[in-house]
């Protein structure tokens, strides 16, 4: 059986038109990954530049945090150490002919550390004392706040503090 031409023409017709509609819908499929692409690739660009600006926006701060740091630093040198100013405090004490009654050394805050201090001995033994601690380099941080004297009993209650910074 020998097919007409026409059928043979409608046939290779029907193939190309259906060849013809698979390549059509490929492409538009490729098409629209690729503009979904490229819809993510410029999002992806943007958040790059923006995190490339916040990065630089994060190093500027660092670098500020890192010179206040040293700012503070170099304010706040070092920790107090209690011990070491009862050490001093105690022969400022016997050098100025001075008797303590109690000492009760806490431990410093992150700024400072109060002491109270009964001291008995004659006033001008008291006075040199308040005065050695004013002027004693090792105290160059400390303010005596109060003192209260007892002239008749020879003493004195001397409130100090003693400042974690230096002047």
């Amino acid at each position: 059986m020998k097919l007409s031409k026409k059928v043979g023409l409608i046939v290779g017709a029907g193939i190309i038109v259906v060849l013809l509609c698979i390549v059509l819908t490929v492409y538009f499929q490729q098409a629209r990954e690729q503009q979904e692409l490229n819809d993510k690739l410029d999002a992806a660009t943007a958040l790059s530049v923006k995190l490339t600006a916040d990065k630089g926006d994060l190093e500027d701060e660092l670098a500020q945090a890192e010179s206040l740091l040293g700012t503070s630093q170099a304010e706040y040198p070092q920790e107090v150490h209690s011990i070491e100013y009862g050490e001093h405090i105690f022969e400022i004490i016997d050098d100025c002919n001075q008797t303590l009654g109690s000492l009760s050394f806490p431990g410093p805050s992150s700024t400072q550390v109060s002491l109270s201090l009964p001291l008995s001995g004659s006033v001008a033994d008291i006075f040199e004392f308040i005065h050695t601690i004013n002027t004693d380099d090792r105290f160059a941080s400390t303010s005596v706040n109060s003192v209260n004297l007892n002239v008749g009993g020879g003493g004195a209650t001397i409130s100090i503090t003693i400042y974690i910074h230096q002047r």
